[in-house]
């Protein structure tokens, strides 16, 4: 698709799309930036559209995927890990020191596994997205993603267990 069949077949979608992204978001600012994002990844596939029954829908599930992911990054970065709070009557420094290592700990373990597995309990755990929809992201099955998980848990278990039981032994010497 050429510059002169882009701005007369995907440009005047622009108000539709910029009107679904305001329902989609809190903001103004965030539907502006949805759209024009959502105009560019267009630009950059146009010489495939063609092969699109419609481009119009395939332009609104981009945007509406694009004001979906933007809504999970909001609400995820509104309490990240590290935010965890302990009560005051239990919050002595010492306690709260060992709370800050054991995020550290998960941190690392997390970080040490296999990709897809690092990625899948990162998205199911902490983004909290729903097994279908790390299927579709990642292109693997349901069942995949469930058994990949739980290695996942599995592994970060044993690691952590293994960890604090030298600790303890350190400790004890």
């Amino acid at each position: 698709m050429e510059l002169k069949q882009f701005k007369i077949t995907v440009l005047p979608l622009r108000n539709k799309l910029l009107n679904y992204a305001r329902k989609l978001t809190d903001e103004p600012e965030d539907a502006e930036d949805a759209v024009q994002e959502v105009l560019l990844k267009l630009w950059n596939k146009r010489l495939e559209l063609e092969q699109y029954r419609s481009i119009e829908a395939f332009a609104m599930t981009l945007t509406h995927n694009l004001c979906m992911d933007m809504w999970r990054s909001k609400r995820n970065s509104d309490q990240p890990l590290e935010s965890i709070q302990v009560t005051a009557s239990s919050g002595t420094p010492e306690r709260l020191l060992e709370i800050k290592d054991e995020i550290r700990l998960m941190h690392e373990i997390i970080d040490s596994l296999p990709n897809l597995q690092r990625t899948i309990m990162r998205m199911k755990d902490i983004e909290e997205y729903e097994t279908d929809e790390i299927a579709e992201i990642t292109g693997c099955g349901a069942e995949a993603i469930r058994s990949n998980l739980s290695r996942a848990r599995k592994k970060v278990r044993d690691i952590y267990l293994q960890t604090i039981q030298k600790k303890k032994r350190r400790n004890e010497r």
